[in-house]
């Protein structure tokens, strides 16, 4: 990747700091925004449709706006997305971004298309690096360094729908970006307050317009926050299992020794008898060679899941170097989701896509200025092994 010799775009967007970035507020913050700067409440509405659903950072190019009040804005506002440094595409269709965001470090986002065409889902990234250090992922290795602000959430969706060449208004009906996964770097529930506003301005019909169901926030299993995601929204939930006991969960995803199994799955049942309408719960399986992929892991998942509504979506593990994983042989997969289709419950396998540009499940990396320092500790493992 080259890199320019003019000022980054931290630099950039430090140079800059005196104005308010419009892009991550919601419709109330903007009102208030305008009310501050003596407009009606109607120029929030005005701004998010251009913003968000025709894609536009200029406010010359607002022309619903007055000559006075986009110099005002000018003056004391800006419309800042995060910086593409790369944008791949796979052969099977699925595109990557590099970002940066504005201490110039880099997340990624990916766009991932159905085989019909008819839905494109965004994964979109929510933390610099990642809190949790799950061992099967090869984010969680790199480290953390902080949380993303609301605009350099919902800036991964802006960069996307505009790069991809589609609108989210009607004017053309496309939509380049049809669903969005909270499933990218991070944990999203660990950066709640952000994520949360990112969100509803996907929802909202001003800026992305997009379904409930077709917005999944993920998580690890932060409980509290689940419950209080609850109390706000209902999007759709989707949970990082992985293993149907505390024993082997606690390996995969150290988060479980402070919230386990029971007390997760607890969890999700209050958030489904919140949603106002008949909602399944995502769980998130990812196989790994003779770890979690024999028939007893199969009918212990079909136990602890008995009485909640859901599926469970099957990942062949995306390998990486020196994760102490594997991926299990197709046939072993095809086995597992037999079991699991004996047992009841509908178990699709996610095919893996655009590895061959490290955008698939579990494989996303971004530059960080670690704070954990865990992943100067693997490094150093990687090279004590290949010593």
């Amino acid at each position: 990747m080259t890199r320019e010799t003019h000022p980054t775009h931290a630099q950039a967007a430090q140079a800059e700091t005196s104005r308010v970035n419009l892009l991550g507020l919601s419709r109330e913050q903007l009102r208030t925004f305008f009310a501050e700067l003596g407009e009606k409440p109607f120029r929030a509405t005005q701004v998010m449709k251009w913003i968000h659903q025709e894609g536009v950072d200029s406010f010359a190019d607002m022309t619903n706006l007055s000559k006075a009040l986009r110099t005002k804005l000018e003056a004391q506002a800006e419309i800042r997305a995060p910086k593409v440094v790369y944008e791949g595409d796979s052969k099977d269709g699925t595109r990557k971004w590099v970002l940066e965001v504005e201490d110039g470090s880099y997340v990624e986002t990916v766009l991932i298309p159905s085989e019909n065409g008819n839905r494109r889902t965004l994964c979109v990234s929510s933390q610099v690096g990642c809190t949790l250090d799950c061992s099967f992922c090869s984010t969680g290795k790199q480290g953390y360094q902080r949380n993303l602000s609301s605009a350099e959430i919902i800036g991964q969706v802006w960069v996307a729908q505009r790069s991809a060449g589609g609108r989210m208004g009607t004017g053309d009906g496309r939509k380049a970006v049809t669903n969005v996964v909270m499933m990218g770097m991070g944990e999203p529930l660990m950066n709640f307050d952000n994520v949360v506003s990112a969100m509803q301005l996907m929802l909202d019909d001003s800026a992305y317009g997009l379904s409930k169901r077709r917005v999944t926030l993920s998580t690890s299993g932060v409980v509290p926050r689940i419950d209080q995601l609850g109390d706000i929204m209902d999007v759709s939930l989707a949970i990082s299992l992985h293993a149907p006991t505390d024993e082997l969960r606690n390996t995969l995803v150290p988060l479980n020794r402070k919230y386990n199994i029971d007390t997760l799955l607890d969890a999700c049942r209050r958030y489904l008898a919140k949603c106002d309408d008949t909602r399944m719960l995502t769980v998130e399986y990812t196989l790994m060679k003779d770890v979690n992929d024999q028939r007893e892991h199969a009918e212990g998942l079909a136990r602890i899941l008995a009485d909640l509504p859901c599926k469970i979506n099957l990942i062949p593990f995306n390998p990486f170097p020196n994760s102490g994983y594997e991926k299990p042989s197709r046939n072993q997969v095809m086995r597992f989701q037999q079991w699991l289709y004996e047992l009841g419950y509908t178990a699709p396998i996610r095919m893996t896509r655009g590895d061959d540009i490290d955008a698939a499940c579990g494989q996303l990396v971004g530059r960080v200025k670690d704070r954990t320092k865990r992943s100067q500790r693997y490094i150093s493992t990687v090279q004590l092994d290949a010593g």
